[in-house]
């Protein structure tokens, strides 16, 4: 399970404008800015609190909501995001890429350290199953 900082950063990664919220616009935004995309059955299906946005609650019920089956699949997506090579490993070079994608601007050097706190085995990158430690 994430601690609450994690969910906030995340809420903080997708509200553009700050308010605390998300908003399908925001949602689409950054998605499309990550390579992904929103359909709109997604999009109702997340309910948006009857006000159109999603707020830390939403972000949480989203995050942990689900099986383990569902959960794996996803924790599988965001680990293939980063993997962006395809070798089956998160590099400096492809965590670099991604927070670059985000808005995070990070250098090779600060990934290597990084990668180097969740890198169990220490052969410099990310493997899934310490990437699913890492999230746990």
């Amino acid at each position: 399970m994430m601690r609450s900082e994690e969910y906030k950063r995340i809420l903080r990664c997708f509200d553009k404008d700050g308010d605390g919220k998300i908003s399908a616009w925001e949602l689409r935004h950054r998605l499309g800015r990550m390579g992904g995309e929103l359909m709109l059955n997604e999009e109702e299906a997340l309910g948006w609190n009857g006000n159109g946005l999603l707020d830390l609650e939403d972000v949480i019920e989203l995050m942990e909501g689900g099986g383990e089956e569902e959960k794996m699949k996803d924790l599988r997506e965001a680990f293939e995001m980063y993997d962006g090579e395809g070798s089956g490993f998160i590099t400096p070079q492809g965590l670099n890429k991604m927070l670059t994608k985000l808005g995070e601007s990070k250098s090779i050097d600060e990934c290597m350290v990084m990668i180097m706190h969740f890198d169990i085995n220490g052969d410099g990158v990310i493997s899934f199953d310490e990437f699913r430690v890492m999230m746990q």
